[in-house]
């Protein structure tokens, strides 16, 4: 596997999930303590906007494929992502919340789809371009912790997939935001961001979602597959 189809993995394995608003699943003090930690997020992404850098892991468990990737997120609430890729490879996904595209300059290729199919209700990780998603599409449930300074969430979709089985959530203890990501599929594949470095509150461009097409360049729909 090249590390393209690795690092385009994080999008087309985390696909399939439910909507509603209702409340997470929860009983006696974990109840109330979930419910403190998701208005925390919640108060913590409110902003217009963020940015972080981050690093990827991808690992295909049954092919004992590893591939790791990096580079800098940019968010604006609501639904606007610009995931921009500098290692091992330079390459962007780009969402304005309607269409995706997906550019890998070295080849003068783009992979163009409609972004609801990836991203929305909270698919592919796209609950970061609007925090309350993981209310309105997953069950949440309080996990133990692995270190004093992170909760541990586990976030399954209302509507469970082959593609999509369960995210693990840390987030900061005291600043509420997402250091870690875990995605997991049902044949037990696994995604990790890890996002540091943030900048929160910031106001991005409205051109940082928008992408135009080089000219010549392969173009590639991915709705016909």
């Amino acid at each position: 596997m090249s590390k393209w189809s690795a690092t385009i993995g994080l999008w087309l394995l985390v696909i399939g999930l439910g909507v509603g608003w209702p409340a997470p699943e929860c009983r006696g003090n974990d109840g109330a303590q979930l419910d403190t930690i998701l208005q925390g997020l919640e108060q913590r992404y409110a902003g217009k906007g963020f940015a972080a850098a981050f690093f990827q892991e991808s690992i295909l468990k049954a092919m004992r494929i590893t591939d790791t990737a990096e580079g800098h997120l940019t968010v604006m609430r609501p639904g606007k992502m610009r995931w921009e890729y500098t290692i091992p490879d330079p390459q962007t996904i780009i969402t304005d919340g309607r269409t995706m595209w997906i550019h890998r300059p070295l080849d003068n290729q783009v992979m163009v789809g409609k972004a609801p199919a990836y991203f929305g209700e909270g698919k592919g990780a796209g609950f970061l371009s609007d925090i309350r998603q993981i209310r309105n599409s997953f069950t949440v449930t309080l996990q133990p912790a692995e270190s004093d300074n992170h909760h541990r969430l586990r976030l399954v979709p209302h509507e469970p997939s082959d593609e999509l089985a369960e995210i693990i959530l840390s987030v900061d203890i005291q600043q509420f935001q997402i250091d870690q990501v875990v995605t997991y599929n049902t044949a037990g594949d696994e995604t990790r961001i890890v996002l540091r470095d943030y900048r929160f509150n910031i106001e991005p461009e409205e051109n940082l979602f928008q992408f135009a097409i080089p000219e010549n360049a392969d173009v590639i729909q991915m709705d016909q597959f």
